[in-house]
C-alpha cells in the first residue's frame, strides 16, 4: 500500500467537458470523490482512493493528479469500459451537470472489485452519483456498510445529483441506511432542499443528525456553514473570494474538514475548538477552490 493510510475514497472518477469562453470544451478530471481524495493528497493526507478506472485515454488524466498529490491508486481495478462523462453548463459560475455514464468504468463497479479493507483506515469517505445509479452503488453501500459495522467511521457527502438519480425512492432508502451508519455527513443546502424542499436546510441537518450521526456539516455557499454534532452548533461565515465557478467547492470543503479533525484526533468526539478549526480550514479550502477554474483544490502551503 506504500505510504500508512488514514483516508480511504471510494467513489465517482470521471472527466467534466467544461465550457471555455471561446466556446471549445476543456476536458478536466472530476468526479465528487475523486475531487476531494485529490484535495486530501494535496492537503497531506495519506489517501487511497479506490474506483474502477479505464483504460481509455482519460484514465491517465483521472491517475495522474492523484499520483502528483500522493494519492494512492494501487486500489482501483483497470476497466476496458469508457471512462463516465460529465458534460456541465456554468451559469453565473454555478455548475449544472448532465452524466454520460451508461456501461462506464465506474458505474459498473461489481463487488468482486472492491478492495480489502486495510487494517490502517482511519476514515471511509463516500457519496455523491456512485450511490445513485446501479450496480455500483450497491457495491459502494455494500463495501461501506461492513467497514462501518467494523468501526472505521464513515464520511458521507449527499453531493445529490437528480439527474444521475436512477430509481428516487430506492435512491432516498439508501442515503437514510447510510445516514444511519455514517459517522460524518456532509450536505449542502441543495442537498438538503431536494431531500426536504418544505424544510429550513439547517432543520434538514439537524433531523439527519438525531438518525445517528455525530457530526454533519452543512454549506451554504457565500452564506457559509454549519457545524452540528449534540453538543455543538458552530457557524462559520464564507471566506471571501472571487469565483471562477463553483466546480469542486464541496468536495475540498470535505477535504479540509476532515483533515483537520484527523489531525486533532477529534474525530470521534470534537469539542468546539476542533470543530471551529475544522470549519475554518474547510472554508478557506472551499474560497481557493471557487478562486480557480475547475476542482482545483489547494495544496496545503497555500493554506
Amino acid at each position: 500500500m506504500g505510504r500508512h493510510m488514514t483516508v480511504l475514497c471510494m467513489g465517482e472518477a470521471l472527466v467534466d467537458l467544461v465550457p471555455r469562453p471561446d466556446g471549445s470544451i476543456r476536458p478536466q478530471p472530476g468526479g465528487g470523490v475523486w475531487n476531494t481524495a485529490l484535495a486530501l493528497g494535496r492537503l497531506g493526507v495519506a489517501t487511497s482512493f479506490a474506483w474502477p478506472i479505464s483504460r481509455d485515454a482519460y484514465g491517465a488524466l483521472l491517475l495522474g493528479p492523484l499520483a502528483a498529490a500522493g494519492v494512492e491508486t494501487s486500489l482501483c481495478p483497470r476497466s476496458d469500459r469508457p471512462t463516465a462523462l460529465a458534460r456541465i453548463d456554468l451559469n453565473s459560475g454555478n455548475a449544472g451537470y448532465r452524466f454520460d455514464d451508461e456501461n462506464s468504468a465506474g458505474r459498473m463497479f461489481a463487488p468482486e472489485q472492491l478492495p480489502p479493507l486495510s487494517p490502517d483506515c482511519r476514515a471511509l469517505l463516500i457519496g455523491g452519483i456512485s450511490l445513485a445509479a446501479e450496480p455500483c452503488g450497491s457495491t459502494v453501500e455494500r463495501f461501506a456498510t461492513s467497514a462501518a459495522r467494523r468501526g472505521v467511521p464513515l464520511m458521507l457527502d449527499s453531493n445529490i445529483r437528480p439527474q444521475a438519480i436512477q430509481d428516487e425512492p430506492k435512491y432516498r432508502a439508501r442515503l437514510e441506511r447510510l445516514f444511519a451508519l455514517s459517522h460524518l455527513v456532509k450536505l449542502s443546502a441543495e442537498d438538503a432542499a431536494w431531500l426536504a424542499p418544505a424544510m429550513a436546510p439547517a432543520e434538514t441537518a439537524g433531523q439527519i443528525l438525531a438518525r445517528g450521526p455525530g457530526i454533519v456539516a452543512l454549506t451554504c455557499g457565500a452564506h457559509g456553514a454549519l457545524a452540528l454534532t449534540r453538543q455543538h452548533r458552530l457557524y462559520a461565515a464564507a471566506v471571501p473570494a472571487t469565483v471562477a465557478d463553483s466546480i469542486g467547492a464541496g468536495d475540498s470543503f470535505n477535504a479540509g474538514f476532515l483533515a483537520s479533525l484527523l489531525r486533532s484526533n477529534a474525530l470521534d468526539a470534537p469539542d468546539s475548538a476542533a470543530l471551529t478549526a475544522a470549519l475554518a480550514l474547510a472554508t478557506k479550502a472551499a474560497a481557493i477552490t471557487v478562486s480557480r477554474p475547475g476542482a482545483d483544490p489547494p495544496w496545503a502551503d497555500e493554506l
